[in-house]
Formats: structure tokens, sequence, C-alpha cells
């Protein structure tokens, strides 16, 4: 009888501590993740701060100012509107849709055709050179300079007196009035933009370049393709996804340009090259209302967020999968 309940005993005494074993080994586990969590949140606190108070904050105060008017000093001066800012933006006959906004769009549309035009050239002629690290550097210097320097550089260029005139005369071309002309002004500016952008997409498209296997070229060769069909069959397919990147993202620098138009024509001669941003400054820090500066900025936003959605369907409808 001893004997018989000796193992009974045992195995009552042996399952409980069986089925209780995995409730330690939950409880550490699931401290050691809270422990692990709560490391990964400090290390990430100072970016989750720096995107708080650098862009979140400011996007909140943007948006309470584009339905308020303010003159820009006491906090207690905003004067809520409701959408009158953005009404008056979208009215018949508002400054902002012509000439700003259609400068704007005009603007970033030659500054992307040109810029991706050229890259495409500079690009392919480089990947069949030598020292191709040393082209990359040359194309990309404009990239490092200052914007102010540039602008300034192309403004004597523009001169009457200066080199694109000299070269026109030399031809035996007349002159022309690049930045006081209102026909020559915008797509003299655009000639800029794109020069000067033109680096960044070059080493984009480089490196494209570099990822189309040589296999392709080999098997066109052998079936006797020329260059041209090679190029237009091979390389821009396989380019599609470096072309995306280079079209969004030359199109945004262009729909936000500021700077470079600020430094050759301050938006002039008249309003010829007045564009979205340069707005949104004079009627901040010029007029002081920045309310409507601010409505400005988010119509902006819009437009920027339309655009980049129909270039990335376009892309998609043609195969690529961005």
């Amino acid at each position: 009888m001893v004997n018989a309940l000796v193992p009974e005993t045992a195995g009552r005494a042996h399952r409980p501590r069986s089925a209780e074993a995995p409730a330690p080994a939950a409880g550490v586990r699931a401290r050691a993740r809270r422990r692990q969590a709560v490391v990964a949140y400090l290390f990430l606190a100072p970016a989750l701060l720096f995107f708080v108070v650098f862009l979140l904050v400011p996007l909140g105060f943007a948006l309470l100012l584009s339905m308020s008017h303010w003159a820009g000093f006491a906090l207690g001066d905003i004067d809520p509107v409701g959408l009158d800012n953005f009404t008056g933006l979208l009215a018949d006959g508002s400054a902002f849709l012509t000439p700003v906004l259609t400068n704007t769009l005009l603007f970033a549309l030659g500054t992307v055709a040109l810029a991706l035009a050229g890259s495409v050239v500079v690009a392919t002629c480089i990947d069949n050179l030598r020292f191709q690290g040393l082209w990359r550097t040359l194309y990309f210097l404009p990239i490092v300079t200052t914007v102010v320097a540039v602008g300034n550089v192309w403004k004597y260029m523009y001169e009457p007196g200066g080199l694109a005139n000299g070269v026109l005369n030399a031809l035996g071309l007349g002159s022309v009035a690049f930045l006081t002309d209102p026909d020559m002004a915008l797509p003299s500016v655009v000639v800029v933009q794109a020069w000067a952008s033109v680096g960044s997409a070059i080493l984009i498209l480089t490196a494209g370049l570099k990822s189309v296997p040589e296999s392709y070229y080999e098997a066109a060769a052998l079936d006797g393709a020329g260059p041209v069909t090679v190029f237009r069959r091979i390389t821009l397919p396989l380019l599609r996804p470096s072309l995306l990147f280079v079209c969004i993202t030359q199109f945004l620098t262009g729909l936000q340009s500021f700077a470079l138009i600020s430094v050759m024509t301050k938006g002039g001669p008249g309003d010829a090259t007045d564009v979205a941003a340069l707005e949104m400054y004079r009627q901040a820090f010029v007029h002081g209302d920045w309310g409507t500066a601010s409505a400005a900025a988010f119509l902006l936003f819009v437009v920027i967020l339309v655009v980049t959605l129909v270039q990335l369907w376009l892309f998609r409808r043609n195969g690529e999968d961005a």
C-alpha cells in the first residue's frame, strides 16, 4: 500500500511545478520586452522631441494662422477668420492663381524637363568614359555652391555686356534682355535652376546605369541592335525607378524655389517671375499678413501632393511599382 502511494504522491507533487514553470519565464520575457521598449524610446526621445518641436508645433501653428488674421507681433492679436484667407486666394482674379501659381508650375515643369533631359544625356556619356568619378564630381560642384553665388554669377552673365550676350553677338545675333524682358525672364531663370540641379540627377542616373546588367547589352549586340534602339528599349526602361526619383525630387525643388529667384529677379520684371514661395515671403515679412502667407503655404502643399501622386500614378501605369 505504501509503495503504491509513493508514485502517486510524487506525480501530484511534480505536476503543479511543471504547470507553473512557464509562468515565471513568460513574466521574465515580458519584463525584458518592457525594458527594451523603454531603452528604445529613450534613444528615440531626442529625435521625437526634435520632430515635435520643429515640425508638429510649427505645422499646427501655421494651420491656426491660415484661418486667422495676424500681423506677426503679439499672440493675443490673432483674429480667427475661418476660411476667408483660402477663399481670397482662390477667388476669381486672384493674383495667387495667376500669375503666381502659374509661374510656379511653369518654373517647375521647365526645370524638370531641362534637368532630366540633360542629366540623361550626360549620365549616358559619362557611363562610356574613363575617369567617371572626376566627371561626376565636376558636374556635382554646382550643388555644393551656395544659391546666392550661383544666382549672382548668372545674373552678371545675363547682363547686356555679359558672357551670354557676348556669345550671341559673336554669332551675329542681337542682344537679349534675359532678366528685364517679361517674356524671357522666367525661361532664363529656369535654365539656371536646371543647370544648378543637374549634378544630383547625374549622380542618381549614373548609379542607375551601373545597375543595368551587361548581359542585356551583350544580347542586344548579338541581335544587331543599334545604339538608339539599345537606349530606347533597354536603358530607358531599366532606368525608370531612377527617373521617377529624379522627376519627383526635381519637381518638388522647382515648386519650392525661392532663393534663386529672389537673388536674380526678385519676382520681376513686374510679376513675370513671381512664384509661390516668394509671394509667401512677401505676404508675411513685407505686408505683415501671416494668415494669407500660411494659407498660401497649405495650398502649395496641396499642389505638391497632387503633382507627386500624379507622377507616381503615371509611372505605375507604365509598369513601374514605385
